[in-house]
C-alpha cells in the first residue's frame, strides 16, 4: 500500500530514480493506493543526463 509522503524507487526507463507519492488519484479521498492506480509524485532524484528534473511533478500508474 503506498500513501502519501512515501518514497519509491523508479524501475522504468523514464530518467527518475526515486518519487515521492503527494496525491492518491481515484473517486472519494482514497487513503492509500494499489496496484493499477493513478497517482501524483514528485521526482527527488533522477540519472545524470536525463530531460527531468528535481521537483517536477508528473502522473504515474502503478503496475
Amino acid at each position: 500500500m503506498i500513501q502519501p509522503q512515501t518514497l519509491l524507487n523508479v524501475a522504468d526507463n523514464s530518467g527518475a530514480r526515486e518519487l515521492m507519492c503527494i496525491r492518491i488519484i481515484g473517486a472519494g479521498n482514497p487513503r492509500y493506493a494499489h496496484i493499477g492506480d493513478v497517482i501524483v509524485t514528485v521526482i527527488k532524484e533522477t540519472m545524470p543526463n536525463m530531460p527531468l528534473e528535481r521537483s517536477e511533478v508528473s502522473l504515474y500508474s502503478l503496475g
